[in-house]
């Protein structure tokens, strides 16, 4: 399971023009799920990302987590992270979960977030989205779990 977190001022999703998921300070991850991917590699994300230190503190230094700061978390799946690039002038999407897989892992992911951190939210599964948002820093991390 790999999760692309960055460190936002904002961040929200668009489908078809609404939207149906937004942060203020936080930190937005695309979250890609691959076949080997269970629900432990889901928790120990979900851990990674409630207690990365990657807001600065009274000094200055990324030492203070998403949980220290109350930040929004906003998880949007994506599929292409998975995506194997080494070789060739086309992704190869076979590293990446079965639809069905990706789906049972991103809600088991979601619902776990929302039952240990008060603002989640989420894009939609499958769907063509539009993702905006202020990169804070920027502060951007590849988590392989």
């Amino acid at each position: 399971m790999k999760g692309l977190l960055q460190r936002v001022r904002s961040a929200r999703v668009e489908v078809a023009g609404e939207v149906v998921g937004a942060i203020d300070q936080g930190l937005l991850v695309l979250v890609a799920v691959e076949p080997h991917d269970t629900r432990e590699h889901a928790d120990k994300l979900l851990h990674k990302l409630l207690n990365y230190r990657v807001f600065s503190d009274a000094q200055g230094k990324m030492n203070q987590s998403l949980k220290e700061v109350a930040g929004g978390l906003l998880l949007v799946s994506q599929f292409t992270l998975a995506a194997d690039t080494r070789s060739g002038l086309r992704p190869s999407f076979s590293s990446a979960a079965p639809p069905a897989l990706g789906a049972e892992l991103f809600d088991y992911l979601m619902q776990q977030a929302r039952g240990g951190h008060e603002d989640v939210a989420t894009g939609r599964f499958g769907a063509d989205m539009q993702v905006h948002l202020v990169n804070d820093g920027p502060v951007t991390f590849m988590l392989q779990i």
